[in-house]
């Protein structure tokens, strides 16, 4: 299978099925937590209540899971590869949370094209990717396919 290119802002013709890469890291932190349930409203102790939440099964909190799929989102940005070309985040098209995210947990994502359609009368096409997250063990957390539609070299004209 081919690995992405290393550079930046890839148009849509660059992209090729097959295609992967692994991201960089990230920590998720407590302020990652707080900053979250501010900004989306959702305080549920799981989240928010240390003493709460070790009275659950995972004995801790736990991170929102539209935090982490939010921070998954920032990884594959800051991959670089749909930096200034992706023109439209389309749909989520699956996902599936199979192990929770907690505090100090850092998380990689797992980046594959697995389809693209060209749009000529648009000058850009869609491109759908798999993500597979894991966690600092290796340990799959979330994973996924989404569709974004990416500019064409001759709509960056």
């Amino acid at each position: 299978m081919a690995e992405f290119p290393i550079r930046s802002g890839m148009f849509f013709e660059e992209f090729e099925v097959g295609q992967r890469l692994r991201t960089a890291g990230r920590t998720i932190t407590e302020a990652d937590i707080v900053a979250f349930a501010g900004v989306s409203g959702d305080y549920n102790q799981i989240h928010t209540n240390a003493e709460f939440s070790k009275t659950t099964p995972f004995g801790q909190r736990v991170a929102h899971g539209l935090l982490g799929l939010s921070i998954v989102s920032g990884l594959v940005v800051q991959a670089g590869i749909l930096q200034g070309t992706v023109q439209a985040f389309r749909e989520v098209n699956s996902w599936k949370f199979t192990k929770p995210v907690f505090i100090g947990d850092t998380l990689q994502v797992d980046v594959e094209v697995v389809e693209t359609k060209a749009l000529p009368r648009l000058g850009n096409g869609i491109i759908v990717i798999r993500l597979s997250t894991i966690n600092q063990h290796a340990e799959p957390v979330m994973s996924g396919t989404w569709t974004a539609l990416v500019a064409g070299r001759q709509s960056a004209s």
